[in-house]
């Protein structure tokens, strides 16, 4: 086990679990208290995970229209416990793309969230 702030980790993804259900403006950071871009509203905070035992970013494979890859950015989409489970986004020129492909994780292996720019996910 490399991690001990579950419980931190866990509040702050279950905010951003929330906040995702709220459409509002914009200001910077994992903890601003609402989802929104400049331009249009949000609703995806996207985010990196990083590893608690090496320090490397998380990166997933998926599939989407017969294509694949691995991504680093993911959408919460739920927590029960110290588990949580996360949707694979694909980086695009304008933005993201959601994908049908998800994965649970234990946060005791998540040593850092990096919360990315409010994007508006069409296709969610």
């Amino acid at each position: 086990m490399c991690n001990n702030n579950e419980f931190c980790l866990s509040e702050l993804l279950e905010k951003i679990i929330l906040l995702q259900h709220i459409n509002n403006n914009i200001q910077e950071g994992c903890t601003k208290p609402f989802l929104g871009g400049t331009s249009e509203t949000a609703n995806t905070r996207p985010i990196n995970l990083y590893c608690c035992c090496t320090g490397e970013i998380w990166t997933m494979p998926y599939n989407y229209n017969g294509q694949t890859g691995e991504s680093s950015v993911f959408r919460i989409e739920s927590i029960n416990e110290n588990y949580a489970t996360f949707r694979i986004l694909i980086p695009t020129e304008t933005g993201y793309t959601a994908t049908d492909n998800f994965f649970t994780i234990d946060l005791k292996y998540i040593s850092c969230v990096k919360c990315l720019t409010d994007a508006l996910i069409i296709n969610i």
